[in-house]
């Protein structure tokens, strides 16, 4: 009886290993089978999936091709450039006039307080009435003028006092009589506004001055425009 027991407990000892084996075999192919089908679902989706073709359309242009807008552009440029065809040269001759009188009258006013000096044709040494004019000239625009004022006054074109610019000469009568009856004897460079730069006398230096003071409106003997300046001129009011 007692080996009987012990057959019996053995039996059922090994009964409950087994059941517990094939349990866990059968949770084991279980799980296997769902993440088999599982993961099957998910791959199945990420197979069909193209990133290149799906790249490529989200990159697809939304502008007009460069040719076509350079074509546009060609266009639009062409009607601008025939509608400003006739005011080209008359622009570009404005504009040069006006860079020459920018030019002259910078360089002028940077020749304040040089000291007069008779005879002088440079900073360096000083400057005369007609040397500082001169000098002026021909450094800022490269126009040569006499060398002195009489002979300034005899060339270019005459200008009235109400047509004069910045960059035309003022003549003055300051020797040879009195009350500006005398000789052309004195030059300077009208700036604008009643206001002319020049190198005065000995003693003292080159200043700006206006045409209204007494001394200077008693001997006022007239504006002249170099030819230069002159053709300029015309040509942009004829353009």
């Amino acid at each position: 009886m007692p080996n009987t027991r012990l057959v019996l407990a053995a039996l059922a000892t090994a009964l409950c290993f087994s059941g517990s084996a094939f349990a866990a075999d059968n949770v084991s192919s279980i799980q296997a089978q769902v993440s088999g089908k599982f993961s099957s679902a998910l791959m199945s989706p990420l197979a069909a999936f193209t990133p290149a073709a799906a790249l490529a359309q989200s990159t697809l242009p939304t502008q007009l091709p460069i040719a076509a807008l350079a074509h546009d552009k060609d266009s639009a440029d062409d009607n601008t450039a025939t509608k400003a065809d006739d005011g080209i040269e008359q622009f570009s001759d404005a504009k040069t006039s006006q860079d020459l009188r920018d030019m002259l009258i910078g360089l002028a006013m940077q020749l304040r307080h040089v000291r007069y000096v008779r005879g002088g044709r440079n900073p360096s040494t000083g400057f005369d009435c007609s040397g500082f004019v001169r000098y002026v000239f021909e450094r800022a625009i490269g126009l040569q003028l006499p060398s002195n004022s009489a002979s300034q006054y005899l060339v270019g074109h005459i200008i009235h006092r109400d047509a004069m610019q910045p960059g035309d000469l003022v003549f003055f009568r300051t020797a040879g009589g009195r009350h500006g009856k005398g000789r052309i004897s004195h030059v300077a460079i009208y700036i604008g506004e009643g206001r002319f730069i020049h190198s005065p006398r000995r003693g003292e230096s080159v200043r700006v001055d206006n045409l209204a003071d007494s001394y200077w409106a008693k001997r006022f003997a007239g504006a002249r425009r170099p030819d230069a300046m002159a053709q300029i001129d015309a040509g942009t009011h004829n353009g």
